[in-house]
């Protein structure tokens, strides 16, 4: 009892962390007041895992020249980049032409895509109720990416499909490190992850011209603060614990953050004068009905099931 509270406060933590996330990418593309650019969105990505690969490296290094076999390397490297770097690239994209409070919502796609990869993938069995709640999720994310239209911005739809490939790269990181890395502590598996990006990070920031914004935007430390406590807090440490919780329960219920991210990430999306949509509350909460289906109700059921068959 005291492990399952445990784990449940772990998540509301991350999803507070993980849903004010979108509201930090955003302060580090645009002046608050103002409104002007300071970082373009490769820089904030850029700066985003530089910082957090460099707060690891020192951990990292302790296990980076570790004997392993090929198939481990190549899990942790889609950690690495599946898991962190691509889509911190592709969020801050994403945020040029969305809202971060709708960025948030979309993000609430990755448990369904976990399932779909852990079944794919990784041959995890789906039962009936699996099946209707991520039916149902489904649904939910062809509305929310319709509910597109509504918002009144400069964006795409390749704003929006960049939201979805980063969270389908988050599944295949959340089902790698459940089925491929789970005998490896999750502190181990996060620092020696980024350790991998921080070279591509360093070539990034000399090849992105970060040092030319430094000096001609006179916003661009006040950018950076914001930068570096997404960096720090809601990437470096925040992965650390969310592999932690992926170890102690599984990879559907750690994706359940996506339960809290969207709505924290709403709250402060209309807090900071965002327009955002009824019809695309309604999908999200299609999306998380889903979601509970297909991880509470289904792992109860299995439950009550194998109680009954050890009974007889």
């Amino acid at each position: 009892m005291y492990k399952e509270l445990k784990n449940w406060g772990i998540l509301l933590l991350l999803g507070v962390i993980w849903g004010s996330s979108f509201f930090l990418i955003k302060r580090g593309l645009y002046h608050p007041s103002t409104g002007e650019t300071i970082f373009t969105s490769n820089q904030v990505g850029t700066l985003r895992i530089l910082i957090a690969s460099s707060v690891l490296l020192p951990i990292g290094l302790r296990f980076l020249f570790k004997k392993r076999k090929a198939s481990i390397w190549g899990a942790i490297l889609i950690v690495g980049f599946l898991g962190n770097f691509i889509p911190a690239l592709l969020f801050s994209y994403a945020e040029t032409g969305i809202s971060s409070g709708f960025a948030g919502m979309l993000n609430s796609g990755t448990p369904i895509f976990t399932i779909f990869i852990g079944t794919l993938l990784f041959r995890q069995k789906l039962i009936g109720t699996q099946v209707i709640g991520v039916s149902l999720g489904t649904l939910g994310m062809i509305w929310l990416i319709n509910s597109a239209s509504l918002v009144d911005t400069s964006g795409s739809l390749w704003h929006v499909l960049a939201v979805i490939i980063a969270t389908i790269c988050y599944a295949l990181s959340v089902n790698t490190i459940r089925y491929q890395l789970e005998g490896i502590h999750p502190v181990e598996v996060t620092s020696v992850a980024f350790s991998l990006t921080f070279l591509p990070a360093l070539l990034l920031f000399f090849w992105t011209n970060v040092p030319t914004t430094f000096s001609e935007n006179p916003h661009a430390f006040t950018g950076l603060g914001y930068i570096a406590i997404l960096a720090i807090l809601g990437t470096a440490i925040s992965v650390i614990i969310f592999n932690v919780l992926i170890n102690n329960s599984s990879a559907l219920f750690a994706s359940t953050v996506t339960y809290i991210i969207p709505i924290v990430a709403f709250v402060i999306g209309l807090w900071d004068g965002e327009e955002l949509y009824i019809q695309q509350l309604l999908a999200v909460l299609l999306i998380l009905s889903g979601i509970y289906i297909a991880n509470v109700l289904a792992r109860k059921k299995t439950k009550r099931e194998e109680k009954t068959a050890k009974e007889y």
